[in-house]
This record gives C-alpha cells, sequence and structure tokens, in this order.
C-alpha cells in the first residue's frame, strides 16, 4: 500500500468491490471499500462521496466527476485519460504510478492531495485548491493552471516550463528550484517571482 504524505499510512479498506455491471456511483457514499480493476470509462458520476477509500487498477478514462467528494482516498495505477473533475472535494487524496492526459480539473478543493511525482503534461487545472499539496517533482510541461490556490504546496523539483500560471498563488514557489522557463504569468506573479529572487522592485 502506498505510503501518505508526511508518513501517514493509507486508510484500511473493510470491503471490497471487483465486479461492478453498468456502474453509476451518483449520489451514494463509499466507506473504506476498495475498488479493484475496474473499468469506469465514460461513467457520468455526480454528488457521489467515497471517504478513505482505495482504487486499485482503476480505468477512470473519459469519466465525469461533478460534486463528488473522494476524501482521504488512494489512487495506484489507475489510468484518468480524458477525465474531467468538476467542483469535487479530492482533500488528502493520494495518487500513486497513475497516468493521466488530457485531464481537467474545474473549480473544487483539492488540499492536502499527493500528485508527487505525476506527469500532469498538457493537463488543465482552474479555479482549484491545491493548498498544502504534494506537487514534488510533478511535470506540468505546458499545463494550465489558472486562478489556482498553490500557497503552502511542495514544489521542489517541479516542472512548469510553458505552462499558463496566470492568476495562480506562487508565493511558495521557489524560482531556483522550479523549472518556470517560458512559463505564462502575469504582472502580480512577476512581482513575487522577482522578489523571492532576491530582488528589490521599486516603481520607476
Amino acid at each position: 500500500m502506498a505510503d501518505r504524505m508526511h508518513g501517514r499510512p493509507a486508510p484500511a479498506t473493510e470491503s471490497e468491490v471487483r465486479d461492478w455491471d453498468d456502474p453509476d456511483p451518483s449520489g451514494n457514499t463509499y466507506t473504506k471499500v476498495a475498488f479493484i480493476d475496474l473499468d469506469l470509462t465514460e461513467v457520468a458520476n455526480t454528488g457521489a462521496v467515497f471517504e478513505q477509500c482505495t482504487f486499485r487498477g482503476v480505468r477512470f478514462n473519459a469519466s465525469t466527476h461533478t460534486d463528488s467528494a473522494f476524501v482521504n482516498c488512494t489512487f495506484i495505477g489507475s489510468s484518468f485519460f480524458d477525465s474531467t473533475f468538476t467542483r469535487c472535494k479530492v482533500l488528502g487524496s493520494r495518487f500513486d504510478r497513475c497516468t493521466f492526459g488530457l485531464f481537467k480539473v474545474a473549480g473544487g478543493d483539492w488540499s492536502f492531495v499527493g500528485l508527487a511525482g505525476a506527469d500532469l503534461r498538457g493537463s488543465e487545472f482552474s479555479n482549484v485548491r491545491l493548498r498544502e499539496a504534494d506537487l514534488i517533482r510533478v511535470r506540468c510541461e505546458g499545463a494550465t493552471l489558472r486562478g489556482v490556490d498553490l500557497s503552502g504546496a511542495s514544489l521542489q523539483g517541479a516542472n512548469f516550463a510553458k505552462a499558463d500560471l496566470r492568476g495562480s498563488d506562487l508565493s511558495t514557489v521557489d524560482p531556483h528550484t522550479v523549472e518556470l522557463s517560458g512559463a505564462i504569468i502575469d504582472m502580480t506573479q512577476a512581482v513575487v517571482l522577482a522578489t523571492s529572487l532576491g530582488l528589490d522592485v521599486r516603481p520607476s
């Protein structure tokens, strides 16, 4: 089982689902359930709540998740190609050896999430809370992160080359340890980054 951020173990599960015909979790609540090797491709989930669940080898490709919650969940070896999360709460969840691609997140709270080392190239995050998230060595080249709250996030070794970061909180970004070449930023962010480099920014 994957370790969680700060050394916390993943929650133990109490039941398993390995065969789910015509899955539709909308409106249901699942607690401490292990979902193993399921195909949730193109599932349209609205309002489901997953608490302390584990998803191992689950295919979320082209699925949509709206106003749903994945709280303190663990995703292991799962795929999220062309999946969309809208206004979802993914607090404290961890993604381990998962694959993405055309991944979209609009709104919602992803604080304390663990995405260390994830390949999020070309993904889109808009108006999302990623406070204190583990984004160490995350690959976001060419990604869009507009209006994202990255306050307190761990970003050492992250790659945001050619990413669109406009409107995002970059107060904890260290330009010495984060790749930012070609990234698109606004004037306010430019001042923040210049200050973090030790420059004395003054009006002309």
